[in-house]
C-alpha cells in the first residue's frame, strides 16, 4: 500500500469551500464526501479533508484556532511554471479569496500566497530545482 497524506482543515461552510476549490480546478473524492466533509484531491497521494468545524472538533480535544489571528499550517503546492502560479492566483482572486503577503521571486523559486475562504494560508510556487543555489 502506498503512503498517502491527508491534511485536515476546519471549514465554516462546506458548500462554499467546495465551490471555491472547484473554481481553482481541484476535484473531490466522492467516497469521502458527505454533509460533514469532503476530500479535496491535491495529487495522487495528497489530499485535504475539508471538515465542518463541529465534525473537525470530534478529532481533537484542542480548540480550533482562529485563522483570522493564528496560523496553524501553511499548505504549499508546487506548480509546473511561473505562469501556472500566476494563473492559479488569478483563479483564487476570481473565486473570492485574497492574496496574502507579497510575491517572492528568488530566481530559482517563485511563490505567491493566498488565504482561502476560512483564512487558511496556501502557498503556490514554481521551483526550478536545477537552479537551486549551493548551500554554504
Amino acid at each position: 500500500m502506498e503512503t498517502k497524506i491527508f491534511l485536515n482543515l476546519a471549514v465554516k461552510d462546506l458548500n462554499k469551500s467546495i465551490a471555491f476549490f472547484t473554481q481553482l480546478g481541484f476535484s473531490f473524492n466522492p467516497k469521502f464526501t458527505n454533509e460533514k466533509g469532503t476530500c479535496l484531491i491535491i495529487g495522487k497521494n495528497i489530499n485535504v479533508m475539508l471538515l465542518i468545524e463541529e465534525f473537525y472538533q470530534t478529532f481533537t480535544n484542542k480548540q480550533i484556532c482562529n485563522t483570522a489571528t493564528t496560523n496553524e499550517v501553511i499548505i504549499s503546492i508546487s506548480l509546473s511554471s511561473r505562469d501556472k502560479v500566476d494563473e492559479m492566483m488569478a483563479k483564487v482572486i476570481k473565486a473570492g479569496a485574497s492574496e496574502y503577503m507579497n510575491t517572492k521571486d528568488y530566481g530559482w523559486m517563485y511563490q505567491r500566497n493566498f488565504l482561502d475562504l476560512d483564512a487558511h494560508q496556501w502557498e503556490i510556487f514554481y521551483m526550478n530545482e536545477s537552479e537551486i543555489p549551493e548551500m554554504s
